[in-house]
Parts: C-alpha cells; structure tokens; sequence
C-alpha cells in the first residue's frame, strides 16, 4: 500500500497504476483542480505543488511539477497542494492576498502554480525570520510562465506577503506522521499489469535490475515523465532509485567529486558551486527549480541527450561514470560512454551508480556557456564547455565539448590538436576556429540552423579565449548580459 499526506491528511492507495502521475490523480481523483495542466512536460509551472519529505529527520520543502510526477514516488511523503492555503476562516493566505492586492493574476490559470512556488518562498523565510532578495524570488519562478500580466506585479506581490499578518507553517505534527510511514523495507506495489519497485540498497537495486533488465529505471521522471504524457507509453515495472541511500551520498573520493547516481540537481549544484563557480550560471539555467528539485545528475547522464546540459561540462573536466550490477562495478571516461544518438556502452543489467568529477586543478581555466532562445527553463541550442591549462604562455592541455552539435556532447579533437602546444594568441584561436567546421556537421531544427550552430561555436571558442587571454582579459563586470548600460541621449 502507498500512504503518504495529502494536505495534512494521510492517503492511501492500493488501485493505482505504477505510471499515474500526481496532476491526474490530483484532478481526477480527489478533486483538487486548482493545479492546472499547461504543457504536462515540466514546462509551464501551471501544476506546481510542494512537496515534503524528512532528509536526516528534518522536513524538508521544496517545489515540484505535478504532471510529471508519478503517485507511487510519494510514498512516506507529503504533498500540498493550493488549496491547502486556505485558512480555516475562509481567509486567504498572505501569498494570495499579495497576489491580489498587486493585480498579479489575470486569466488565473497559472496563478495557483506561482502561489505555490511563492509559498514554498514564504515558509522557507518566515522560519529564518528574513525577507528574499529578489534574486531568489525570481530563481524560485523560473519554471512558471504567465502569459498575462508580466511578471513585476507578481514580483511585486512576492515582497508584501512578508508585510501581511503572519501564518506560520506547523511542521511538527507532519514531521510525526512521515516518520510513522516511513519504511524499513524496499516498497513493492502491484496494481493489475502495473509494477512499482523502490529499493533501499544497491544490493536490492542490482538483483531487481537483473531479474527485470527491460525495466523503467526511474529517478526523477523529468524526461521519463514525458515518456507517459507525450508518448503515452505504459511504463512496466518501474524500478525507482530514489529511495537507494547509497547513491544519494556526496563524498570526495580520489581526488574527485563522487556524485551518487540518485543525487538531486539541486543538490549537486551546491556542491559543484564550492569548486566550480564558473558553472553557477549553468546550473542557475539549468531547467527551473521544480526540475532540479527532482532531477538527478545521474539520470541526466544516464539518459545522454545530445542537447543534455550538463554533459559537455562534464567532459571537458574528464568526468568518469560509474557502473553497477550483479557482477560488479566499473568506471569509464564519460565521453567514452556514449556510442552515438542515445546508444551507451552499458550492459542490459547495469545502472549508473555515480558519477566522478576531477577536483579542479591548479592554473586550469574553465568556462561553460549555454546559448537559447529563451534565457530561463530552455533547452540549448548550443552548449559549450572549456578547459585549459597553461604552461607559461603555450597551451599545455585543451578540452573543447559541444553539445547540440552532433549525435552526442562531442569534443573538438582538430580544435584542440591545433591549440596544444601553441602560444595562446589570438593568431592561433583564430586559425583553431577555422577548424570547427572540420569537427561538427551538425542539423538545422526548430533552435538553430547548421551554419547558426557552428558560428556561435565558433564565436564562443573566441569568447573564452578574450576571458583567458594573459594580456587584458574581459573583466567579469563585461561579461553580464544583464548589466545596466547607459545611452547618451
């Protein structure tokens, strides 16, 4: 039986199918409509709820995207929805009452989405006794769109929520009641031909793996959610890793980051950032923040979209993945994992089990770059990645990886094999872009023709090197898209 809480109140399920995502059951079965269904891929943020679950004993909140959220994930956990915000005289919430006083909501329908990700903001403060810098406000609004208003009113409203009378969050009796669902044992659920597995162990992981090698192996569904909703497949069993302890472990291992397979992005982020700050901005564009709440590096890697964001930066670091099943682990270069359009060197009954980031080294410059439409939540047209080391003034090492330009993140071999060796000068990089061509034939969709995508590559192999140049490179301060500029009138 699946339990967990529903707006303060505890659930449980025994007919419900392995793939029934949270939106439809919100909807259909309980009636709670005020989470919407804009795009079911994780897009809009029209569906957004709150989810809570006890990380060492501690409740912990965060944001989530319903419509790709499968109910059997949920178990010993707790969701709110929207209309748990209504207070007991009928009175609205200080967020919705923002919302209202500041004209944030006009057609309504994307409304609840941001009220929700706005009160996740508001518990999260109200419990450190501060208000948000608007940086994090907008942050926590990344993964919802509105089509009306714009977004200041609701900016605007995410400020006086803090100005209203208080309503405070009580954690404690919920606390009580997750640590009374929570298992000793792995979860096992059936409903007719649907299966749904959650492990505790790696041990367990590995023999389910091998006796159901054609399995979903799940972790935050934010791609195989889409797999359902877009494609409408019925998934059989499903096999979830998000209740495995060992991979959800961070630890630094022989001179690398080791990132457990079942590490959440946001997670992953925060301890990436302490050596790489040169990837905050990526990580910052990196889908929104429902996503990385629930994505996981490891299904990012494991999954190897050509268009994966997080891919080429791993590669031009040297990043290695590891792999487990029944006979064993073992580790290989990350670039050489992956064989061509979404086909990997991994066994049937092998899952990825973590992923090693070499320490940075010293006198290593690093920058990654993501090009797209849309600056916020959008897939890359182009993603570039590079790594440099330099002795003196000669080019002593080179990783350049691009994703969006072939059937995989692909390094520029001839790029590199020109830089080595040579002065780093513009006479060089110059004569290096001309190569680019040589290592990239890549396809024109609905992002970016052929001859845009190998020109911003090439732009963007220039755009490092005026960064890393020994003599007067760009300061930080030129850098910024954002930064405010002034016009002579």
């Amino acid at each position: 039986m699946i339990q967990f809480v529903l707006n303060n109140k505890l659930t449980q399920l025994e007919d419900i199918r392995a793939d029934k995502t949270l939106l439809d059951f919100l909807r259909t079965d309980q009636g709670l409509t005020g989470s919407k269904e804009g795009c079911a891929e994780g897009d809009c943020g029209a569906c957004t709820v709150v989810i809570g679950e006890l990380v060492n004993d501690e409740l912990e909140l965060k944001t989530v995207n319903a419509c790709i959220q499968f109910v059997p994930t949920l178990d010993a956990k707790a969701v709110f929805t929207v209309e748990y915000l209504r207070q007991s005289d009928g009175s609205l919430h200080p967020v919705q009452q923002a919302m209202v006083d500041q004209h944030g909501s006009q057609c309504g329908f994307c409304t609840p989405g941001f009220i929700m990700s706005l009160w996740n903001v508001y518990n999260k403060h109200q419990a450190i006794g501060s208000k948000p810098e608007q940086s994090e406000v907008r942050s926590a609004l990344t993964g919802n769109l509105c089509r009306c208003t714009g977004y200041r009113p609701i900016l605007d409203a995410a400020q006086q929520m803090f100005e209203l009378p208080l309503v405070e969050f009580k954690s404690d009796d919920l606390c009580n009641q997750l640590r009374n669902l929570k298992r000793d044992a792995a979860l096992s659920h059936n409903y007719k031909d649907s299966q749904f597995f959650a492990p505790k162990t790696i041990h367990e992981l590995t023999e389910l793996r091998a006796q159901y090698p054609d399995a979903t192996i799940l972790a935050g569904g934010t791609d195989v959610g889409l797999w359902v909703n877009k494609q409408f497949r019925e998934l059989n069993p499903i096999i979830y890793i998000g209740e495995v302890t060992e991979l959800k472990q961070l630890s630094v291992k022989d001179e690398s980051l080791r990132i457990g397979a079942g590490v959440s992005l946001t997670d992953t982020y925060k301890a990436v950032s302490e050596y790489y700050p040169e990837m905050d901005q990526m990580w910052e564009r990196f889908a929104s923040q429902p996503i990385r709440n629930v994505g996981t590096l490891g299904g990012n890697v494991a999954n190897g979209s050509p268009i994966g964001d997080s891919m080429p930066a791993l590669i031009s670091l040297g990043a290695e993945v590891e792999l487990c099943s029944t006979s064993g682990s073992r580790k290989l270069l990350l670039e050489d994992f992956y064989l061509d359009y979404m086909k990997k060197d991994m066994q049937r009954d092998e899952i990825v089990e973590a992923i090693y980031l070499p320490l940075p080294v010293t006198g290593q410059q690093f920058r990654c770059y993501k090009l797209s439409k849309r600056h916020d939540s959008d897939i890359s047209a182009v993603f570039a990645a590079f790594a440099l080391s330099l002795k003196g003034n000669t080019v002593e090492s080179c990783r350049i990886t691009y994703g969006g330009m072939a059937a995989t993140s692909k390094r520029a071999k001839q790029t590199e094999q020109s830089l080595v060796g040579q002065e780093w000068n513009e006479s060089n990089v110059r004569t290096a872009m001309k190569l680019m061509q040589q290592d990239y034939a890549p396809m024109t969709d609905m992002r970016a023709s052929d001859k845009n995508r190998v020109q911003s590559a090439t732009n963007l192999l220039y755009r490092f090197y005026l960064e890393t140049r020994l003599v007067n490179p760009l300061p930080n301060e030129s850098l910024n898209v954002f930064a405010n500029t002034s016009v002579n009138s």
